[in-house]
Formats: C-alpha cells, sequence, structure tokens
C-alpha cells in the first residue's frame, strides 16, 4: 500500500508539473497573440501603403518607357524605350533615381547624372513598388557605407581593391573616363557613399555587377572608404590638372614648355643676327 502511495503521489507531482509548463505557454502565447497581430497588420498596412503611392508615381512617371507594369516598353518604331524593371530590386530604383539619372530626358548611349526630380519620400516610394514586383537587391543600410571607423588597414586594402577593379573605366584618380561607342565612366568625385555601394550592388548601365559573392560587402566599404579619400585630397603642388595624369600633363609641357622653349631659341636667335648686323656696320 505504501508503495503504491508513493507511486500515486509522483504520479501526481508530475502531471502537476506538466499543467503548470502548459499554463504558462498558454500565457505567454496568449499574450504574443494579443500584442503581435497588431504591430504586424500594422507593418503590413504601412508597407502596403508605400508600395501603392509608389504604384501610383510610377504609372505617371515610368511607365511611359519601362511600361505600367515594368515588364519594359518600346517607342513607335519597335525599338527600346526601357528595360524590364521586375527583378533589379529596391537599390538599383534608389541609384538611378537619387541620382537623377531617372527619369531620362531621352535615350541615348549614356544617362547623365543631373538634379533629382522626385523627393527622398517619393524614390523609397518607387524602391517599394518594384521591389515588390520580384526579388532584387535591397538598398544597403547605412553600416555598409559608413566609412567614419575605418582603420589605415582598411584603406590601404580599399586602395589595392580599387586599383584592381575601377581604375581601367574610372581613371586612378577617381576622376572617370572615355569608354566605347559615346560612352563614358563617370567621376567619382561628386558621388555620396550610400550610391556608389548601390552602383557596386546593380551595375548600373555599361558597370558590371560586383554582388556579395564577387565582393563582401566589408570590401566594398573599404573601396568606399578609399573614394572619400581621393574626394578630400588636396593639391599641395598647385594646379591638379584634373588628376588625369600623363596625358594632361605631358600636354601641359607641351604646349607650354615647348612654346616657351622655342620663343626663348627665337630671340636668341634673332638677338644674334642683331648683334652680326651691328658689327658689320661698324667694319
Amino acid at each position: 500500500m505504501a508503495v503504491l502511495r508513493w507511486g500515486s503521489g509522483w504520479r501526481r507531482r508530475r502531471f502537476a508539473g506538466a499543467a503548470v509548463v502548459l499554463a504558462g505557454l498558454l500565457l505567454v502565447g496568449g499574450a504574443y497573440a494579443a500584442v503581435a497581430p497588431d504591430n504586424a497588420v500594422a507593418d503590413q498596412s504601412s508597407k502596403s501603403q508605400l508600395i501603392e503611392e509608389g504604384r501610383k508615381l510610377f504609372a505617371v512617371g515610368c511607365s511611359s518607357c519601362h511600361g505600367l507594369h515594368a515588364e519594359g516598353g518600346t517607342d513607335g518604331e519597335g525599338r527600346i524605350a526601357g528595360p524590364p524593371l521586375i527583378g533589379v530590386g529596391a537599390a538599383a530604383v534608389d541609384f538611378q533615381v537619387g541620382t537623377g539619372r531617372m527619369p531620362a530626358v531621352q535615350p541615348g548611349a549614356q544617362v547623365e547624372q543631373k538634379p533629382r526630380a522626385y523627393t527622398e519620400a517619393e524614390t523609397e516610394a518607387l524602391a517599394a513598388y518594384v521591389a515588390s514586383l520580384a526579388p532584387g537587391p535591397a538598398i544597403p543600410p547605412p553600416q555598409y557605407y559608413d566609412v567614419s571607423q575605418v582603420t589605415d588597414e582598411q584603406l590601404a586594402r580599399g586602395g589595392e581593391l580599387f586599383r584592381t577593379n575601377c581604375t581601367a573605366c574610372h581613371n586612378f584618380a577617381g576622376r572617370g573616363g572615355a569608354l566605347p561607342n559615346g560612352r563614358y565612366a563617370p567621376s567619382l568625385m561628386q558621388s555620396s557613399p550610400k550610391h556608389i555601394y548601390e552602383a557596386m550592388l546593380t551595375g548600373p548601365q555599361q558597370m558590371p555587377v560586383f554582388s556579395d559573392q564577387v565582393l563582401y560587402p566589408e570590401d566594398k566599404r573599404a573601396i568606399i572608404a578609399y573614394i572619400v579619400e581621393l574626394q578630400q585630397q588636396t593639391d599641395p603642388g598647385g594646379f591638379g590638372l584634373g588628376r588625369l595624369g600623363p596625358v594632361s600633363e605631358g600636354l601641359w609641357g607641351w604646349v607650354v614648355g615647348i612654346s616657351l622653349l622655342i620663343a626663348v631659341a627665337i630671340w636668341i636667335t634673332a638677338k644674334g643676327v642683331r648683334a652680326r648686323r651691328a658689327q658689320h656696320n661698324e667694319e
């Protein structure tokens, strides 16, 4: 009998412990259900509202070239007016619209940067709408391109990566350069860290895509740090000649230096001729 009473008490304690755990789970679950859905619904509603605002802006300002549903468009002669934007991601929209390249004035070999036509809020709405169409690169968070805390080692690493991957088009000093068929790599002297990161991530126009598998985020940040360093450099020696390298320096040498040498040579020759004439007249 004692054994049976002990067994029954042990079973009751075991069931009581399980009941306490179950009650705790129900309590926590109930509290979460009472709070979380409201936040989730609010977030979803805010996101849906942003996407809807972006859709309206897109229909007015972008659909004439890119199609009403971003499927791409053609002009009256069947030529491509604007590429499809499905899958380009929010980062591509933020770069193109944020730098004023879009909406484009007219199609051409190169879409130039100009004052932006949309506000920050409108750009965010357009990016949210395009991002809702299909997965694509998202707008990077600030810590990805914040270079305020980079070390000298990271800066040196960024310089190596820049010279390896970027100087062929953008020049060793980031001042840009000419490309075939009327295209060019723009100067980076006025580019913001955020837009530089987005350009590497999305590959606008003729620029290749440097995805996170090609260049890790920390490598991109190191490159941005080096570009910012170039933007802040001064010219202690005087006129920088656009930092275009030996071409501009050689042209300056030929136009100014050789011209001065020719002028001096002519002056010396003329002076010698006058001296001989004077000597001849005295004789």
